[in-house]
């Protein structure tokens, strides 16, 4: 079992930035491939980004390239997610999850935290 804990959410103004960290523990966290996904009210899980279990590859969805950097630390088993130029349309509750291959698909990730609410408000 891998247990992961999302931190760093809130009230943002659009425009503005958070930075979300996710901190993990039980398995071995370098041997997993990271990813945030975020959920709005009525909508469905939709993958944010994710990092290689290297850290070396990335990979972002449209809505969030050139806004968002996804980075990871083994060290200290945890991922974050910097936010920058906010947009109302990013509201919703981001959820940090695990997965044993590479994958944009919510239903290949092992492990979820229970997420963490990001409100931006226009």
């Amino acid at each position: 079992q891998m247990q992961l804990v999302e931190s760093g959410g809130g009230l943002v103004q659009a425009g503005g930035s958070l930075r979300l960290s996710c901190a993990a523990s039980g398995r071995t966290f370098s041997s997993y491939v990271m990813g945030w996904f975020r959920q709005a009210p009525g909508k469905e899980r939709e993958f944010v980004a994710r990092i290689a279990w290297s850290g070396r590859s990335t990979y972002y969805a449209d809505s969030v390239k050139g806004r968002f950097t996804i980075s990871r630390d083994n060290a200290k088993n945890t991922v974050t997610l910097q936010m920058d130029s906010l947009k109302p349309e990013d509201t919703g509750v981001y959820l940090c999850a695990a997965s044993s291959g590479s994958t944009t698909r919510a239903s290949s990730y092992d492990y979820w935290g229970q997420g963490t609410q990001v409100t931006v408000s226009s």
